[in-house]
């Protein structure tokens, strides 16, 4: 049991969903509220300090994070991995605290900025679905998992999305009992908690059937690539099939060629970072990879029915005016 309140730094970047911030956020005043006593108390951080605009409109104040901020809990977290202008200062600043917490952890894929600072080197890693390949390519010093969350030693990491929670209360369960926690998930309708030795479960479209395993890592090698596109041949080639059977695979399991489907997965990343980040549609056209923006405005046109710049635009008045 903690006797003072743990201080928590909470490194938030953007994008980042309400329910995304909710889910510690929550966690941590529900830990307070119900054992009655202050256990936790936290500060929003961003890399610059501006207020942090969430998915849906609305805007949070926050403080700069800087390398000198003392914390008991440091939490790195994001939804997506957007580089920084000035990403060398702030990796500098994001390893000085961390090497100075107890406890350092990130969340969905936070867990990218807190791997860039090597203090998580030589640790069992829970790495999003997402990014699993990816990931492991990048950080060889580093054991990646797909379980939901996974605690080693003084590092946690947790995959995202509603393992959040099991990955939260699991934390507050290590400083205060199991049994608080296990109160915070009947005040949260949680349910059972999970333990991180269980697997991510996969978006439906990305497990078709255990008997098709190849279309499933066919699958997982295009969501890890969508920034630079492989082609049909070289996914093939990394299943282990030949194209023909790829294509095979693909139009039966899946209804469309190979490369309509990764075309399909590509523009959907795409309009997530329209909704969720400030980047224009060029720097978005050119991080999804199209050949120009005009392609990518025909072909974002002809799948949702409006062009990206309308779109963004659409965006930008909803966040400035969130009714």
């Amino acid at each position: 049991m903690t006797d003072a309140p743990l201080r928590v730094a909470i490194i938030a970047m953007p994008p980042l969903s309400m329910s995304g911030l909710g889910s510690v956020i929550d966690s941590l005043a529900l830990a307070n509220e119900i054992d009655g006593r202050l256990l936790y108390e936290w500060r929003i951080h961003t890399h610059d300090g501006h207020a942090l605009r969430l998915a849906g409109g609305a805007q949070l104040p926050t403080d700069a994070f800087h390398g000198d901020i003392r914390c008991n809990w440091l939490i790195v977290m994001t939804e997506h991995y957007v580089p920084l202008a000035d990403q060398t200062r702030f990796l500098a600043h994001l390893a000085r605290v961390a090497c100075g917490t107890a406890c350092v952890s990130s969340i969905h894929h936070g867990t990218w900025w807190l791997a860039m600072t090597g203090r998580l080197a030589g640790h069992r890693v829970a790495v999003n679905w997402e990014t699993h390949h990816e990931f492991a390519h990048r950080f060889a010093d580093i054991a990646v998992t797909r379980q939901i969350f996974e605690i080693d030693r003084a590092r946690g990491t947790c995959s995202g999305g509603q393992a959040s929670i099991d990955f939260m209360l699991a934390m507050i369960a290590h400083h205060n009992g199991q049994d608080l926690a296990e109160r915070i998930a009947d005040a949260l309708g949680a349910g059972v908690l999970r333990a991180g030795g269980e697997t991510q479960r996969m978006p439906r479209a990305a497990t078709p059937d255990e008997r098709d395993a190849r279309l499933a890592d066919a699958l997982q090698l295009m969501q890890a690539n969508l920034e630079e596109p492989l082609t049909t041949d070289d996914i093939a080639g990394l299943v282990g099939i030949s194209r023909r059977q790829l294509e095979r695979l693909f139009r039966h399991h899946l209804g469309a060629m190979p490369s309509k489907y990764y075309l399909s997965l590509r523009l959907n990343a795409a309009r997530a970072q329209l909704l969720r980040t400030s980047q224009s549609v060029v720097q978005i056209s050119l991080a999804c990879e199209f050949a120009s923006a005009a392609h990518f405005s025909n072909t974002y046109r002809e799948r949702f029915g409006v062009t990206p710049r309308e779109e963004h635009c659409n965006f930008i008045e909803k966040l400035c005016d969130p009714r």
